[in-house]
């Protein structure tokens, strides 16, 4: 049984319904599943997962989450080589610039991205939702 840990920062709720539903997802295909807020989180726990799901919501000129988020991942993102690794977030204006520029922060730190990054516009309705879960699922 693989060991995942889902990661997360929320303001408004959305991202974590978001993350809610990947572990739903890990769960449902076998996993072990960790549902941890991002102040939680960071590098001696790294090792204690195979797969990280990380999902942060685009933040002012489409940014990860300043205070909390963007420096636990900054503390994490070089050392994801050999790891499984998803991304996901909700975002309300722009064109989801936010989650390119992650996604290849990801791929420099070597990370084994399995799902395509999965952003959301405002609250995610069912069919995002169902990705979450599938992403989930491809992390398992």
């Amino acid at each position: 049984m693989s060991k995942v840990a889902v990661v997360y920062w929320s303001g408004t709720g959305n991202t974590e319904a978001m993350a809610n539903a990947v572990v739903e997802g890990a769960k449902a295909a076998g996993a072990e599943v960790d549902l941890i807020f991002s102040d939680d989180f960071g590098p001696d726990k790294l090792d204690d997962y195979e797969a990280i799901a990380f999902g942060c919501p685009a933040m002012g000129n489409e940014e990860l989450e300043e205070s909390s988020f963007e420096p636990m991942f900054a503390s994490v993102e070089g050392n994801l080589g050999g790891k499984k690794i998803a991304i996901f977030g909700s975002y309300e204006w722009n064109d989801g610039q936010w989650m390119r520029d992650w996604e290849e922060r990801v791929k420099g730190g070597a990370g084994n991205l399995v799902y395509p990054a999965l952003p959301a516009y405002d609250n995610p309705d069912a069919d995002a939702l169902e990705k979450c879960k599938e992403l989930g699922k491809a992390l398992a």
